[in-house]
């Protein structure tokens, strides 16, 4: 039998002076109230760009302009493979205001505080590797 294998992107969306948006999951949701930088699952026939600004109008009601890859990893959970690559973002004119639509609750922290929230593994991961604490 093989492996479910999903594509995700993320959003590293920073605000001036070095902090970063991020979101936690809602309590429904698969690996409930952990936090993450905020994005989904990329479409058949999705871009992994369109999928990011769709994600971020369908999670948090904002515009966001996609940039450079920031990170790519891969992560194995128990039942299924992740392939997340998270893309530095800013947000689009106004932005827009953050709303909770598909998320419990945000934050805007530095990279040298996300350790103080709980991630899944495969974020955790892709967090070590922007900190340099892993290639």
């Amino acid at each position: 039998m093989s492996r479910w294998h999903v594509r995700v992107v993320g959003a590293m969306v920073e605000q001036p002076g070095g902090r970063y948006l991020i979101t936690q999951r809602p309590e429904t949701a698969s690996l409930p109230l952990l936090w993450e930088f905020p994005g989904g699952r990329v479409e058949a026939g999705e871009t992994d760009e369109a999928a990011l600004a769709r994600e971020l109008r369908e999670l948090l009601g904002i515009d966001v302009s996609v940039g450079r890859l920031a990170v790519h990893s891969h992560h194995a959970y128990p039942d299924y493979d992740v392939d997340l690559r998270v893309f530095h973002c800013s947000l689009s004119g106004a932005g827009g205001e953050i709303r909770h639509l598909r998320v419990r609750d945000h934050r805007w922290v530095r990279l040298e505080e996300m350790s103080s929230y709980e991630f899944p593994k495969a974020d955790a991961k892709t967090l070590g590797t922007l900190l340099g604490l892993e290639s």
